[in-house]
């Protein structure tokens, strides 16, 4: 007789064909990380030459000087940790707000609110219009232009309305009975017990307010104002905004093979430093809003 707790041979057997597969996916995933870093660092030749692959050939910094020596950079990159920090805090209290309100299924409204809110996931106003709104606002050349169109993503929305809908009602009428307020719930029940999808939403606009570019080329006209991401684009075009840098065409030409890998892993490398301290609650906070049960 085989005791419960000892593994068959047939789990024995799934376990390493797992472990075989999952090792080969990470491999695969890597791998272009990888290489890109190695890219970064390596010669002109050697990368035309496809002579880089898991490690650097022909080392060369020139890009990376190029980059850092020019005060432009460090000031679009201080603009686009603004931009991250004020654009999410301002996503992260609307789509709250709006998921909590239509996470109540006694609201008067609540379905219209609802249509509102997918409505926009299939339909827009268009560039145009949108760049005369922003502009007949005022709000061009400022960071509201890149904060407040891109507030709430649907998506996001959706996921923290499934996740406040899985919480136990009994709390909520407990506090209120306790003399709580709507937002005294909101703020001292509700967030305290949302701690993973909330987590996971702040990941998801940071990332994706970090890596924007085109709400800034679009609203945005002065260079002091621009987001790193646009200064690297413009190095690549090999017309940067930087004074340093932007009179350097002849050295830009020199480092034109590995110039695109050193954007991404400038671009990337902050977001990579802090993934992992949010990380855990990844998977878990976007189970908890997308699975009701």
């Amino acid at each position: 007789m085989v005791s419960a707790d000892r593994p068959t041979r047939g789990d024995r057997v799934f376990r390493r064909a797992n472990a075989v597969v999952l090792t080969l996916v990470v491999a695969v995933t890597l791998y272009p990380f990888v290489n890109i870093i190695a890219r970064s660092f390596s010669g002109e030749r050697q990368i035309r030459a496809g002579e880089v692959t898991l490690w650097p050939r022909g080392v060369n910094l020139t890009t990376y000087k190029l980059v850092f020596q020019d005060s432009m950079f460090w000031r679009n990159y201080g603009n686009t940790v603004l931009y991250t920090v004020v654009s999410t805090a301002v996503a992260m209290v609307l789509t709250t707000c709006y998921a909590y309100v239509l996470s109540k299924r006694q609201l008067r409204g609540r379905t219209a609110l609802i249509g509102i809110a997918v409505f926009t996931m299939f339909f827009t106003g268009g560039l145009i219009p949108n760049y005369v709104l922003i502009t007949s606002l005022g709000l061009k050349n400022s960071i509201w232009a890149i904060a407040l169109p891109n507030a709430i993503s649907v998506f996001n929305l959706l996921v923290m309305k499934a996740f406040f809908e899985s919480l136990p009602s009994d709390l909520e009428e407990a506090a209120q009975i306790d003399g709580l307020s709507t937002y005294g719930i909101l703020l001292r029940i509700v967030l305290p017990l949302s701690k993973a999808v909330v987590a996971t939403m702040v990941l998801f606009y940071s990332v994706s307010f970090w890596n924007s570019w085109f709400s800034a080329f679009l609203y945005l006209d002065r260079a002091d104002l621009m987001p790193v991401t646009v200064y690297l684009r413009n190095m690549i075009l090999g017309a940067t905004g930087g004074s340093n840098a932007g009179a350097a065409t002849e050295q830009l030409s020199q480092v034109g093979a590995n110039i695109q890998s050193v954007t991404i892993v400038l671009t990337a490398l902050p977001i990579l430093c802090v993934y992992p301290f949010v990380q855990r609650y990844f998977v878990k906070g976007v189970m908890l809003g997308a699975v009701k049960g």
